[in-house]
């Protein structure tokens, strides 16, 4: 007999070759018929595989995120069953779920796939898929792993890196795949199927290697749920902040420039300023000191903090100087500067907390292929903060950080959202510098606030930066799309590695604890999501201008100056279109520009002292006419009931 651990902590008694799908019927048929895949000890296993040992069993349903995962890594099976079929002789290579669907990576030599393959790719695949084919797996020697795949030079080099007796295979129809698992019972769960595009990439990411045919694929257990899911891209591309971005000249790119480097224009300009002034005016309040850092650091500081030795290969390649040996690096990260900051004067436990915020510009490589808009770039402002405090402090300090993040998230309409708490992965510790002692005591005191705070967590494990564990902001946008926005980390290593102290109470020297956090991240993704977020209809509070003043023919610009005059006396940003065009096209225009409210002045507006005020997004409801004074007031109204008051 062997004893199965759930999810809710409760242990059943099952027989040794038990297979997770009888553990899910022996707790309900309705169970059963739901779970698609499985995970024991951490392992994903197939809903057929014989348990033989004690261990801890977590069942999957298509609405669980391993459940998807393991039934789109089952489509990409089929798919590439399918084109072996159709273009014979090409070589597969890999084929992994990802957040949306999944793709597999193809070398189809002197062949190729179009756009007009993509239908008859989807039949056919939905043939094979009513087959019901079952999903098997079993274990190949390393010997003749490498004899089936003599002729794929990409399989046998993955083989090659293995050991023998880890090798497996998985089975369906007449297809096999070398594969560790991780698969839905048989193909007759999958009902729909799209092959959502084509694109180039590179053997193992590598710009040296050759470059494979992608193809990008997504499934669902339902037709329904695929047409949903297709309406929904249709929004999303009406939300693409990359189009909107241009429609609402907000920023950017120029290949003379370089890749990855986006060129703010006036109005994104503005947008950015806002939100800076809108962090700073909430960080003074809550003790944070303004600090700026150069763009470039010695090669020697980030090997000092790790950074180097952690991406070092990545990044931007070493700057040098005529002094011989001399080397510096773009600024990958801010957090080395600030210690040295923190290490210009000594300190005592009475100085304690530091709170040290920059927006500070840092410099990442990323490759072309991955460069994608404004939320991946090779340059971006960090609204970065670190405070330095006693173990003490850390937990106040902590859950006023959480605090703010609430607050920027409350004033920019991010509602739906959830607290990862991102700790180290359970086996592999190389990748994390710093003592077992230090993790501990930073990821539970990130455990702690959390909890004391009611916030909604999951935990993620292999998540954490390498030198501490964090608590990530997951949030949803309108679209339903989650995002990593916000993130708050504890470090007990930096402060040891740059050798920063403080004078306790004691008289002795003893070792702050640092608190990493960055309520937007960067500004230029936080923009991109509240861009798509919104549909670019932002905050008013944070719109580049509030209103725009249409008049009905020049006659009336003499008056529209005047109610632009008042309006900036309220502080209400506004400007007027004076072109000689038809007032329609005029409010056209403004609509696709998104300006709040369009302020219209004619004749009667000019003999009376009111504008007809007409909001954006509202066509057919009618306009509405009032003083110059009572529209600042619906404006500054509808300011407060959006922008939060942030108490400390």
């Amino acid at each position: 007999m062997i004893q199965i651990t759930l999810p809710d902590g409760s242990v059943k008694e099952f027989s040794k070759g038990t297979t997770p799908m009888e553990v899910a019927k022996s707790i309900s048929e309705g169970l059963a018929r739901n779970i698609i895949s499985a995970a024991f000890n951490g392992t994903a296993v197939e809903t057929t595989t014989e348990l033989t040992t004690d261990g801890s069993l977590i069942l999957y349903s298509w609405n669980d995120k391993e459940g998807k995962k393991a039934f789109w890594h089952s489509t990409s099976h089929v798919m590439a069953q399918v084109l072996e079929e159709l273009w014979p002789g090409i070589k597969l290579t890999l084929g992994p779920a990802i957040d949306n669907g999944f793709y597999y990576d193809v070398d189809f030599g002197d062949q190729k796939i179009t756009d007009a393959d993509f239908k008859r790719v989807e039949d056919r695949v939905l043939e094979i898929s009513r087959g019901k084919y079952e999903f098997s797996m079993r274990s190949v020697s390393k010997a003749d792993a490498l004899e089936i795949y003599k002729d794929n030079e990409y399989k046998t080099e993955m083989i090659s890196n293995l050991e023998d007796g880890t090798i497996t295979f998985c089975d369906h129809s007449d297809f096999y795949d070398l594969c560790r698992g991780g698969h839905i019972p048989n193909t007759g769960i999958i009902k729909a199927f799209k092959i959502m595009s084509v694109a180039g990439a590179y053997w193992r990411g590598d710009e040296k290697n050759k470059q494979l045919t992608r193809v990008y694929g997504i499934s669902f257990p339902k037709q329904k749920e695929l047409t949903e899911y297709l309406l929904l891209l249709e929004e999303a591309k009406r939300r693409d902040h990359r189009k909107l971005g241009k429609e609402l000249e907000l920023f950017a790119f120029s290949q003379r420039v370089g890749q990855g480097l986006p060129l703010w224009l006036p109005k994104g300009a503005a947008l950015r300023e806002r939100l800076e002034q809108f962090l700073k005016k909430a960080q003074k309040k809550a003790g944070y000191e303004q600090v700026a850092t150069p763009h470039i650091g010695q090669k020697e500081l980030y090997v000092t903090s790790g950074h180097y030795e952690k991406y070092g290969a990545d990044s931007f390649q070493p700057i040098t100087t005529p002094t011989d040996g001399e080397e510096f690096l773009l600024k990958p990260m801010n957090c080395p500067h600030h210690c040295e900051i923190y290490n210009v004067r000594p300190w005592s436990y009475k100085d304690l907390p530091k709170r040290y915020a920059e927006f500070g510009t840092v410099y990442r490589y990323e490759q072309s292929g991955e460069l994608h808009g404004l939320t991946r770039v090779r340059g971006f402002t960090q609204d970065d903060a670190h405070i330095f405090c006693t173990p003490e402090q850390l937990d106040e300090e902590f859950k006023k950080v959480i605090d703010l993040v609430l607050y920027v998230f409350g004033s920019l309409g991010f509602e739906n959202f959830t607290a990862q708490i991102s700790l180290r992965d359970k086996e592999n510790r190389e990748k994390y510098i710093g003592s077992d002692e230090n993790w501990e005591k930073a990821e539970n005191a990130i455990i702690n606030a959390a909890k004391d705070k009611n916030l909604s967590t999951v935990i993620e494990y292999g998540e954490a930066a390498f030198y501490g564990p964090k608590l990530d902001f997951m949030v949803k946008d309108a679209l339903g799309r989650q995002w990593q926005l916000g993130t708050i980390q504890v470090d007990y290593n930096l402060p040891e590695r740059f050798d920063l102290t403080y004078k306790g109470s004691d008289n002795e020297l003893h070792r702050p604890v640092m608190i990493h956090r960055a309520p937007f991240g960067s500004m230029e993704r936080f923009i991109a999501i509240l861009i798509e977020h919104t549909a670019g209809n932002f905050p008013i509070w944070l719109m580049p201008e509030q209103a725009i003043i249409l008049s009905l023919s020049e006659k009336y610009e003499k008056y529209a100056k005047k109610v632009l005059d008042v309006l900036e006396n309220h502080e209400i940003r506004a400007l007027i279109d004076n072109r000689n065009e038809t007032i329609g096209r005029k409010i056209r225009d403004a609509e696709t520009q998104k300006y709040p409210f369009m302020l219209i002045v004619g004749e009667e507006e000019e003999k009376n002292g009111t504008i007809s005020v007409r909001k954006h997004g509202q066509e057919g409801k009618g306009n509405i006419s009032v003083t110059i004074e009572e529209f600042a007031a619906m404006v500054n109204e509808e300011i407060s009931k959006t922008l939060k008051t942030f108490n400390v």
